[in-house]
């Protein structure tokens, strides 16, 4: 799932993803389930990521797709455009991963809170006056302290109109055993290979 929002309403956009801790083999026989001493080695997957992200922007570049803005807009020159793809190989991409919190019901209730929202829910917004708005947020720098945020009206619509996608961009995908055409009978045929092994390794 897309999320491009932080708490100041800036761009900040990750993706949450839901991996489930196993697989069908590929003949489609039987479950495999992940060693639970070991899930992603993060630091080979930062590298793989980084690699990849990197050559879609080449990629872009040479069709004309990108667009630079503002600050961005010495980009557009090629020499420069190279210069900055170097300089992402030199730092270090991080990518956070841990177990699951509280099981999976737990996950699905915290990514649940991002699925349908807008980037800012009423009850942040604190103030509108003299042509500036007021709004309540967490700084995650500084240990999460709550603090108020006073911007102009145009600021604040800039912000905001970040976070509205274009036509056609979807924000909640389904890959796998989850892809919507191959979603029933992959997962009934995960449930049967579960029971089929776990019965067999149950202690009579």
């Amino acid at each position: 799932m897309l999320h491009t929002w932080g708490q100041n309403l800036e761009h900040h956009p990750h993706v949450h993803y839901i991996v489930p801790a196993g697989g069908l083999a590929l003949d489609g026989s039987r479950w495999i389930d992940s060693s639970r001493r070991f899930f992603l080695p993060v630091k080979a997957i930062s590298r793989v990521f980084r690699g990849k992200f990197v050559a879609g922007l080449k990629q872009l570049f040479a069709q004309g797709k990108l667009q630079f803005h503002v600050s961005q807009k010495h980009l557009a020159a090629p020499g420069c455009f190279s210069t900055f793809i170097r300089q992402l190989f030199r730092q270090d991409w991080v990518v956070y991963a841990k177990p699951p919190f509280g099981g999976a019901e737990h996950v699905l209730n915290y990514l649940a809170r991002y699925t349908h929202r807008v980037a800012i829910s009423n009850h942040r917004l604190v103030a509108f006056e003299n042509d500036r708005v007021s709004i309540r947020w967490r700084d995650y720098a500084h240990g999460g302290k709550k603090k108020v945020m006073t911007v102009s009206s145009h600021e604040f619509l800039r912000r905001f109109l970040l976070h509205v996608l274009p036509g056609g961009l979807v924000r909640i995908r389904h890959f796998g055993l989850f892809a919507n055409r191959r979603r029933s009978t992959a997962l009934e045929r995960c449930r049967a290979c579960w029971v089929r092994q776990h019965a067999l390794t149950r202690p009579s």
